[in-house]
């Protein structure tokens, strides 16, 4: 008897061939698609990133000389750090005052809801530059600034100019204009966490303040990080606009400097430069601040770009490891007499 094992395959005894598979291409006659629009459009667009890298390249009027002399001068260094600055001072004060503002939109109280929906109404409807000016030029309203009874005697005051000045006056500007739009950021992000969540804690007994600190804002982090990186980056690139206040931030210097010397092209190429840096950087800190604030949802995330450079040198080390001949040093016999 012939197990069902060792029993020949269909066709190997008559001499017939066997069937093809189900599903075979070459039974099917089947003919991959040619996406000819999509090649024809992937060359296009080479061939224009070719000539725009090859202007760049051979364009004489970029000056890449003045562009070398000055990107790293120290003149544009001090100025960079004179943007950092802004931007730190205007978006860590702007969002801790739009948090506020975003529970005073979301209190129960009609007196609180109302003025924060009033402070967002109209720092969203000026113009940043504006409101700039208008700052810098605080002292034409109020001369002094004092402390004391409301409708009453001022108990101490002190000269707007020496309490506030051009660098104060920039960063309130900045602060209150940017603050009106993380509100409306950290309030998208608050009502974003389900509800039920909060009524659990109520009823366990959890404190609002701690309700608030533990479970809705790690929640709303989500919701916030990707708009809030967004509006960040826009604000360092809105610093340029305290040129008006002729604070030597970046933009103000490029054009200090080309004022001089007239070589418009290359310095304004230096602050785009400077400019796509410091986007990079912080695009790059939001996408590892997103990764983290992902972990409760997401349990597998795919590598990050520096894990997956690391996969790839680790890749050829660890296939090279796989592949090499173990080596086994001699086999130690027990004394037996063998």
């Amino acid at each position: 008897m012939t197990s069902t094992a060792d029993a020949a395959p269909p066709g190997a005894l008559t001499g017939t061939p066997a069937p093809p598979p189900a599903g075979d291409p070459d039974v099917l006659g089947a003919v991959p698609v040619r996406h000819y629009a999509r090649w024809a459009a992937a060359v296009a667009v080479a061939v224009l990133a070719a000539q725009f890298v090859h202007g760049l390249v051979t364009n004489p009027v970029w000056e890449w000389g003045v562009f070398r002399d000055y990107v790293l001068s120290e003149t544009i260094v001090q100025a960079v750090w004179v943007t950092l600055q802004l931007t730190a001072y205007a978006t860590v004060l702007g969002f801790l005052l739009g948090t506020v503002l975003a529970f005073m939109r979301l209190s129960r109280s009609p007196v609180l809801r109302t003025v924060a929906w009033a402070y967002i109404w109209i720092f969203r409807s000026i113009p940043m530059i504006v409101q700039l000016v208008f700052w810098f030029n605080l002292s034409a309203l109020y001369r002094e600034l004092g402390v004391g009874v409301p409708f009453g005697p001022v108990f101490w005051s002190v000269d707007s100019n020496s309490l506030i000045g051009t660098i104060g006056a920039a960063v309130i500007g900045l602060t209150l204009h940017q603050a009106a739009y993380a509100a409306e950021i950290v309030r998208g992000g608050v009502l974003s966490v389900d509800p039920g969540q909060l009524e659990a804690a109520a009823a366990l007994g959890v404190p609002r303040l701690r309700q608030i600190r533990r479970i809705v804002l790690p929640q709303a982090m989500r919701a916030i990080l990707p708009t809030a990186g967004n509006e960040i980056i826009g604000l360092l690139k809105g610093t340029s606009v305290v040129y008006v206040m002729s604070i030597g931030e970046l933009f103000y210097q490029v054009q200090v400097i080309y004022g001089r010397n007239g070589r418009v092209v290359p310095l304004l190429l230096v602050a785009t430069a400077w400019y796509v840096v410091l986007t990079s950087l912080l695009s790059v800190a939001q996408y590892y601040v997103e990764r983290r604030y992902a972990r409760g949802t997401d349990r597998t995330p795919p590598p990050s770009p520096l894990g997956r450079a690391r996969g790839l040198v680790r890749g050829p080390r660890a296939a090279a490891v796989r592949t090499a001949p173990s080596v086994k040093g001699p086999v130690h016999r027990e004394a037996s007499g063998e």
